[in-house]
């Protein structure tokens, strides 16, 4: 299997890496929830613009805050990630609004990595991919369905369909409500991770979930989200208990 590097840490091999969600709603916020952060010791930070409500409004100041972040977290990689409404964020863009916050986000390199949804206009999401590329931004397609567990056929569609747009990492999370929707994921994960070469983000939320969140070495997940506070998704779980769990299970 391929790896990705992402500034200095690497998807794809050894234990699933661990990001930390920072939620900070302004600029205050964010500066002293990384500095939580770096205590915490993530491989990664993921910075949640979509809480960032005066930054989504104006894109200097996002700009001007990605800078100060930057400057606080030195060399932790930062993934840059707008999460709309309909797949779990809280704050509502119009489509072609999502699409050039995105660019934004590129071409002023907020990041180390970006998060680009794939249920958008999908010439606009690959152009979005190859801009990415062209200023050596790791792309992370995501998909996220907070209702339940696709079919497993879905689940690998969408995670190879994002792999033939280009994405260097497919990434999809769901909700389960049994056993055996959590194991519908599983097998999907481990099918698909034998089928492609890009390293895969899964996850199965809420607690019945949880597994997925600390078994990713085992099933051909490569990173993991912790929590430093808030959390951004159910069935988070802190970064002491992540990290634990998954030296634990360590192969």
């Amino acid at each position: 299997m391929a790896t990705v590097k992402i500034r200095n840490i690497v998807l794809g091999e050894g234990l699933p890496k661990i990001a930390v969600p920072n939620v900070g709603s302004n600029e205050d916020e964010i500066i002293n929830s990384a500095a939580e952060i770096l205590a915490a010791r993530p491989d990664l930070m993921e910075w949640r613009i979509d809480y960032y409500s005066v930054g989504i409004n104006d894109h200097e100041q996002l700009i001007t805050t990605a800078k100060k972040l930057r400057k606080a977290v030195g060399e932790l990689p930062i993934l840059v990630t707008f999460r709309t409404k309909n797949e779990g964020g809280v704050c509502d863009l119009t489509e072609d609004d999502y699409l050039k916050l995105i660019e934004t986000v590129i071409t002023n390199r907020l990041g180390d990595a970006v998060d680009i949804e794939l249920f958008h206009d999908e010439k606009r999401v690959q152009n979005l991919v190859n801009l990415a590329h062209d200023y050596n931004l790791v792309v992370i397609m995501s998909n996220h369905d907070f209702e339940k567990v696709p079919a497993k056929d879905v689940i690998e569609f969408r995670l190879k369909k994002m792999a033939e747009l280009g994405a260097d990492v497919p990434k999809l999370a769901c909700m389960p409500h049994s056993a055996s929707d959590v194991l519908t994921l599983l097998q999907a994960t481990t099918e698909t991770h034998a089928a492609i070469t890009n390293p895969l983000i899964t996850m199965a939320m809420g607690d019945i979930g949880k597994v997925t969140r600390i078994a990713g070495q085992v099933f051909g997940s490569s990173l993991s989200f912790g929590a430093v506070g808030q959390t951004s998704a159910p069935g988070q779980l802190s970064i002491e208990d992540l990290r634990n769990a998954e030296n634990f299970l360590k192969l």
